[in-house]
């Protein structure tokens, strides 16, 4: 069924990006006269002790329901109280229950950069990151083919947003790898939640990380629970976390970054 579910995301994606018709140089025009971009490579380089990505996460395939009638202004304002270095926001209405309007909530509540959480498929989608008020953009290795990564990231680049490169294996890091020459890949993401059986392998993101040159700013994503995690992901030198359902569900989000964050500088001072 995970597999379905997966199948079914990309598809409905696909099918919309092949109705755009909007002018994609129109569109880059637009986003290349904004006002630049916060730097969310560099907010993850410039926390302390771990950055944390504090995700406004309504609900999922797998999980269903998480926190529907959330705030994502008040919430997002949590998140950057605990300490959060940057925030995730899912915009997927169909199967996630986000929405464009979320990412503008969090943008216009809080100054720490944004991550545009979503299916990337096109590069209008790319664009349309940048032009909704995103500071990143994620492009999930498993879901591109090589001149898509490729295209989608120097695109980004092109248009002042940072691009989190996902990957699930250490094939799909060696794919990631290949753009760092031409589209300057410097943030990977390794994701312990297995897309075909949804399934989550706590130890897949130090065994990944151990494929990945110590230049690029590695970020756990999935599976992280709680500030007892936090330990083995900072001796796998990971520099940051994505985290979703424990903070959109913990009674206290700022104190559930802060909880993070305080076990990270544990982990750092025990070494």
């Amino acid at each position: 069924m995970a597999t379905m579910y997966l199948d079914s995301i990309l598809a409905s994606h696909r099918e919309a990006a092949a109705a755009d018709t909007r002018s994609l140089d129109a569109l880059i025009e637009q986003a290349t006269d904004l006002e630049p971009a916060r730097g969310f490579v560099d907010a993850l380089r410039n926390a302390p002790d771990l950055g944390v990505i504090a995700e406004v996460k309504r609900r999922s395939p797998s999980k269903g329901d998480l926190n529907l009638d959330l705030d994502p202004a008040e919430l997002s304002s949590a998140y950057a109280a605990g300490g959060a270095a940057c925030c995730s926001v899912l915009t997927d209405e169909q199967y996630f229950g986000g929405s464009v309007a979320d990412l503008q909530a969090v943008r216009a509540a809080v100054d720490i950069p944004i991550l545009r959480k979503d299916f990337t498929v096109a590069a209008h989608d790319v664009v349309d990151a940048r032009l909704m008020g995103a500071d990143c953009v994620l492009l999930i290795v498993a879901a591109l083919d090589d001149a898509e990564l490729a295209d989608f990231a120097t695109l980004a680049a092109e248009i002042g947003l940072d691009a989190l490169i996902e990957v699930h294996d250490e094939a799909e890091a060696e794919r990631a790898m290949t753009l760092r020459d031409t589209a300057g890949a410097k943030l990977i993401g390794v994701n312990q939640r297995d897309l075909m059986t949804f399934t989550v392998d706590t130890e897949r993101a130090a065994r990944v990380a151990a494929s990945l040159p110590e230049d690029v700013v590695r970020v756990a994503e999935s599976g992280i629970t709680g500030p007892d995690d936090i330990a083995s992901l900072v001796a796998a030198s990971f520099d940051a976390v994505l985290v979703g359902e424990s903070l959109v569900k913990h009674s206290g989000p700022s104190e559930g970054v802060e909880a993070l964050v305080s076990a990270a500088r544990t982990a750092r001072d025990a070494t």
